[in-house]
């Protein structure tokens, strides 16, 4: 009878110590990154109904002069000399208006898994922001997200929709 016990009471301090090493984790910190391949419900104004971007009529009038799009190759996400151009004109335009946002959406074509491409669509919305905030842009004015494969520019599995769909887009 007390082997039996001496077992049950090993059993039950083991699972003990499994239920405590699970049940105690920590809870990660929240990332300002909003993954949102069908967008957010509400019909809220800003960055196709996902993130509100209230700025002045001024800033709005600015960005409309300023090419929102940038464009990265194959599974990169670095930013080409061409982009930081475009970039460097959005980094004047936040500059001069420092109160005013910007949503950074990145985009992938629709070749690699789902998973893989939200995360490649991360992180090419980050590279877009941390070269603004290289350039002296608040980052704390600067919202990503990531659609991934969800929303392409371009129809087709040639290279042109390709890297039509391999961007990044600056949203006010």
């Amino acid at each position: 009878m007390s082997t039996s016990f001496s077992k049950i009471a090993a059993l039950a301090v083991l699972s003990s110590a499994v239920v405590l090493a699970s049940g105690c984790a920590t809870k990660r910190a929240t990332s300002e990154v909003v993954v949102a391949p069908l967008g957010i419900p509400g019909g809220q104004v800003g960055y196709n109904g996902a993130v509100i971007v209230d700025n002045s009529n001024a800033v709005i009038t600015g960005a409309e002069n300023i090419q929102a799009v940038v464009y990265f190759a194959f599974d990169s996400s670095a930013i080409t000399s061409q982009s930081a151009g475009v970039l460097n004109q959005h980094a004047g335009l936040l500059k001069s208006n420092p109160n005013a946002g910007v949503v950074i959406a990145g985009h992938t074509d629709e070749r690699g898994s789902r998973e893989y491409n939200m995360a490649l669509g991360e992180r090419r919305a980050q590279a877009a922001r941390d070269y603004l905030a290289a350039q002296g842009v608040a980052a704390n004015n600067i919202r990503v997200i990531s659609y991934g494969e969800e929303r392409p520019a371009a129809a087709g599995t040639n290279e042109d929709a390709y890297a039509q769909n391999r961007r990044a887009e600056l949203s006010y």
